[in-house]
């Protein structure tokens, strides 16, 4: 009942646009008010504050504000050439370079809004040039970009692992084979696209052309891998390899590539910041409706009601899986995982679920939830530059979100897919 009233309330608030952060934080003081008095009201800031300084949260903004740097200079610009010269001479080369360059970019960025902003203000100009509807153009560089959500260095997955107390570097081991299979799904939905619209081949396979967009691109390909092995190599944390990320953006965008001027440095500050505030005010105002959670023992209350109810870890899968993708098409990513995770995981250690596996449906729940409106933060991107009507948008996206979808379901009942390289690397 407590939290039928909390989640009620709280998407009331957010259906008047009140501001997600701002609907959590007045639905946790509401709720501290109304069951322990206005005395604990002085307690309200030591509790934001305590709630968004957790260490392993410092990785947000350090991977955020690294996506920001590297979005102003020209990597997002020599990554899709690569890709072109790569898969440009497929029918609907444009759909398989926006795809293969979301996923290069999502090793770098972990922010599927900021894939949409880098690589479909250049993409999906180009994709309407060659005949592509806005729609199309849209849904392509939509759906691509949710790869950002799955593939490491995720920042959801960051969020997800402070929330379940689990380990971020084997969230984000984790995720590679699922977000390999997911560009795969996602670009045979394209092909699918591609024939039945009669897509034009952006160009013809050259090897030569291959290994001159390859150099080029060299120094975009060396930044995940060195950062990503030095984290899973378990030389840095995860945090420490967000700062190696910030400082090797300004090293190749400033020294290496020499196209990051103190102008566009400027801007990618501010812009990290901005994207920074809004996921860290949500942490803020999520503590206090966790601390709120904790002290009433709802979500062992919770678990105990489920349980009761089956014990089979498929069947909670199941209904949980129903939870989340309801919860991504109202709530931002971080908000629901944030506001969610906290509840149900006393659920999960109950009947058995492995933390990572479940980190990994969760995470793939909500990077469909971002491309089914009303929300839809990363369909509302691309939509915005392509200037096109988000429910025609939507119609478009429908083979990339059953590709999607396919992921989920194996995913959720092949653990292997999600826990093989966990298991390979650091063992049960």
């Amino acid at each position: 009942m407590t939290i039928g009233l909390m989640l009620a309330g709280m998407l009331g608030l957010a259906l008047l646009n009140v501001p997600i952060a701002v609907a959590l934080g007045l639905v946790g003081m509401l709720a501290i008010v109304l069951n322990q008095g206005t005395a604990m009201l002085v307690n309200v800031p030591l509790v934001m504050f305590e709630g968004a300084s957790s260490f392993p949260l410092l990785a947000i903004p350090l991977f955020i504000l690294a996506g920001a740097i590297m979005n102003a200079s020209s990597i997002s610009r020599r990554l899709i050439a690569f890709a072109s010269a790569v898969v440009g001479f497929i029918r609907g080369g444009l759909s398989m370079v926006a795809i293969g360059a979301s996923l290069f970019f999502a090793e770098i960025s972990g922010s599927a809004v900021a894939d949409v902003a880098a690589l479909g203000s250049i993409l999906i100009p180009e994709m309407k040039r060659r005949g592509y509807s806005k729609e199309v153009a849209a849904a392509v560089m939509s759906s691509s970009a949710s790869l950002a959500i799955i593939i490491p260095p995720s920042i959801p997955m960051i969020l997800y692992a402070v929330m379940a107390q689990t380990s971020v570097v084997k969230m984000f081991v984790a995720g590679i084979l699922p977000g390999l299979i997911g560009a795969v799904g996602l670009a045979i939905a394209a092909y699918w696209q591609a024939r039945r619209y009669n897509f034009p081949v952006e160009e013809r396979f050259q090897a030569a052309r291959v290994w001159e967009t390859f150099k080029e691109a060299l120094w975009a390909f060396i930044l995940p891998i060195a950062i990503l092995g030095a984290i899973f190599g378990g030389l840095v944390t995860a945090t420490e390899g967000a700062g190696m990320a910030v400082v090797a953006a300004l090293f190749v965008g400033g020294v290496i590539y020499r196209d990051l001027d103190f102008r566009e440095l400027r801007k990618a500050c501010i812009e990290g910041g901005i994207q920074t505030a809004v996921v860290m005010l949500l942490v803020a105002s999520s503590a206090l409706i966790g601390t709120f959670l904790t002290e009433a023992q709802v979500p062992q209350k919770l678990a105990q009601g489920i349980t009761g109810l089956t014990s089979d870890k498929y069947l909670v899968l199941l209904l949980l899986n129903v939870v989340f993708l309801i919860l991504g098409m109202f709530l931002h990513s971080a908000a629901a995982i944030i506001l969610v995770i906290p509840i149900v995981m006393p659920v999960v250690t109950a009947v058995g679920i492995d933390p990572i596996h479940f980190g990994l449906v969760v995470t793939l729940n909500l990077a469909i939830g971002q491309q089914t409106p009303p929300v839809a933060s990363v369909l509302m991107a691309a939509c915005s530059i392509a200037r096109s009507d988000i429910w025609e948008t939507t119609k478009a996206n429908i083979p990339f979100i059953l590709a999607l979808l396919i992921v989920l379901v194996l995913c959720t009942y092949v653990p292997w897919t999600s826990l093989v390289l966990v298991e390979f690397f650091y063992g049960n």
